[in-house]
């Protein structure tokens, strides 16, 4: 990568910095051979003895993951002598950090997960990434995925990742004792939602857990509030510049959070507590809070941490606005979670993509579902009546729109992100995100 591509990339990245089953259908996998031609991904033999290291990092801090992912880079090593991987896992915003740095000093490690929509597209245009195309056609490989999976790791008509992790949608996640305690009925529309929430504050419990310091977690909020009041089509117009960040449902979506902020059903300092850290699920442990939006890997991540709890949480979709455009069945999230790349760099991109597939295989697979996932892959099934919920829902979506900080630009991303949060935080007013988000994209 040439010098002026990778500055340009690193103020890119620097402005994202802080963006953000039993079976699976009875597949196999087929193993992808060397045979590509693409001068991006063909691949190297290593010399008769020759041991090739590959560096993986990865953002799943949580058990069981870190185990299942190291699992499955033994078995590879295992079927593959000459080869080993160092894993690397590291917390969301400190990958990004890492990441930033070491792509803007081109040792970019050789296997890594992004989130697809803009960043990948700025990683494949400063050649940070190889084409995957070839490997993923192989004997059909890509049909493995579900299409909306194989839709997002695809661009300008060529393949750049492998979809891992999670097929996840954000949710509401409650906790069901409460719920039944106070005998509340789960919500189908904003105005029960609200009915719930005064019930809850009334009783001396928080409505709404929220840990708002990295900012995604209350875009989730926002963007779901803009689709119910505008439906899709009122975000893609406007990321796609046949509409405006000023539509209606901008102002309407802004101005029911704040509404929602003044009545307290958010937790004290929501802009200052920590996700990663887990300070917004410590207030449902403790039942000092009753309800969440997060997505769906809420499930995985509490299997790992509290056992006890996982037993009392209960989900249900975003509420549907009276009135509103959207569809109430819609969801926001990504089918795939996490997509692993292979960096342009790496010296062996066919065996590193070979290293990707064993993370996926129908072993790793059982093992993501066993600790709460749905892996993106045909013919999914699962046995847990939470993740059937979360199934459900991505079957049911007319749309599953991607997070919003994923599917814009890096720098129009970013921007989203803080003015969301001064939504938040009561110190903009909606009209003035709006001019300031449309100003932004009007220059793109």
């Amino acid at each position: 990568m040439n010098k002026v591509i990778r500055k340009s990339l690193a103020a890119v990245l620097a402005a994202a910095m802080t963006v953000s089953i039993v079976g699976c259908g009875g597949e196999k996998v087929s193993e992808p051979t060397n045979t590509a031609t693409d001068t991006t991904a063909q691949a190297s033999t290593p010399a008769t003895g020759e041991k090739v290291t590959f560096n993986l990092w990865h953002i799943q801090t949580t058990d069981p993951m870190p185990a299942i992912i190291e699992d499955s880079m033994k078995r590879f090593s295992a079927d593959n002598p000459n080869y080993e991987v160092v894993v690397t896992p590291m917390q969301n915003d400190a990958f990004k950090q890492k990441l930033q740095i070491a792509i803007s000093s081109n040792s970019a490690p050789d296997i890594f997960p992004h989130w697809t929509g803009g960043p990948m597209i700025e990683y494949v245009n400063a050649e940070v990434i190889a084409d995957l195309t070839s490997y993923m056609n192989e004997n059909d490989y890509k049909g493995r995925f579900m299409d909306a999976a194989i839709n997002q790791v695809t661009y300008n008509d060529k393949l750049w990742a492998i979809p891992v992790e999670n097929t996840s949608v954000a949710m509401m996640f409650y906790n069901k004792d409460l719920f039944a305690k106070y005998n509340l009925q789960v919500p189908k529309t904003i105005s029960e939602l609200e009915k719930v929430a005064d019930t809850l504050k009334s009783n001396g419990i928080i409505p709404f857990s929220l840990a708002n310091k990295t900012q995604w977690t209350g875009s989730m909020w926002y963007c779901y509030l803009v689709d119910r009041y505008g439906s899709a089509e009122a975000f893609n117009k406007a990321a796609n510049r046949t509409g405006s960040f000023e539509d209606e449902a901008f102002t309407q979506a802004g101005t029911k959070l704040q509404e929602w902020v003044k009545k307290d059903y958010f937790n004290k300092g929501f802009n200052g507590t920590d996700e990663d850290s887990g300070q917004s699920r410590t207030l449902l442990y403790t039942e000092k809070a009753a309800m969440t939006l997060m997505g769906s890997w809420f499930l995985s991540t509490v299997a790992g941490e509290n056992k006890e709890f996982l037993e009392k949480v209960g989900s249900f979709p975003f509420p549907a606005v009276e009135g509103g455009k959207g569809d109430p069945n819609a969801c926001l999230g990504t089918v795939g979670d996490n997509f692993y790349s292979v960096a342009s760099s790496c010296k062996d991109v066919a065996a590193a993509f070979k290293a990707i597939t064993y993370m996926i295989d129908d072993t790793a697979a059982a093992k993501r579902i066993e600790a709460g996932r749905i892996p993106p892959i045909k013919g999914v099934t699962v046995s847990d009546p939470r993740l059937q919920e979360v199934l459900d829902a991505v079957q049911k979506a007319p749309t599953v729109q991607l997070w919003y900080d994923q599917y814009l630009s890096p720098e129009l991303a970013q921007l989203h992100k803080d003015t969301s949060q001064a939504l938040f935080g009561l110190s903009k007013t909606p009209e003035e995100v709006n001019k300031e988000m449309e100003a932004l994209a009007a220059k793109k």
